[in-house]
């Protein structure tokens, strides 16, 4: 079975940037659509942006838009996610995800549709 670990978090501040990485160990890295959530202490896990399999097409949470941008590379079974611009409230952990083909559907916005998680990496962002 595939396994995600995500690595990068740190303690920045405001202003500054920090990438994450989530490192895929597994067959078919390349078929799966990932995507990249948060959740901060008494908060709801959060959409962040999602990315497609293979054409690159992105989706990002309407907080982050313009200052996180989501990739991967396929022939690394990584995927990444460039924050600038970070704001206290940016200050959660950061949980890579993968929606794998035969397993749940629907939006890229919703928990549901993801079918493996990582264990998460902290960002905190100083003010």
């Amino acid at each position: 079975q595939v396994q995600l670990v995500e690595s990068g978090g740190g303690l920045v501040q405001a202003g500054g940037s920090l990438r994450l990485s989530c490192a895929a160990s597994g067959r078919t890295f390349s078929s799966y659509a990932m995507g990249w959530f948060r959740q901060a202490p008494g908060k709801e896990r959060e959409f962040v942006a999602a990315i497609s399999s293979s054409r690159g097409g992105t989706l990002y949470a309407d907080s982050v838009r313009g200052r996180f941008t989501i990739s991967r590379d396929n022939a690394k079974d990584t995927m990444y996610l460039q924050m600038n611009s970070l704001k206290p409230e940016d200050t959660a952990v950061y949980i890579c995800a993968a929606d794998i083909p035969g397993g749940n559907s629907g939006s890229w916005y919703y928990r549901s549709t993801y079918d493996l998680w990582g264990q998460g990496t902290q960002v905190t962002v100083s003010s």
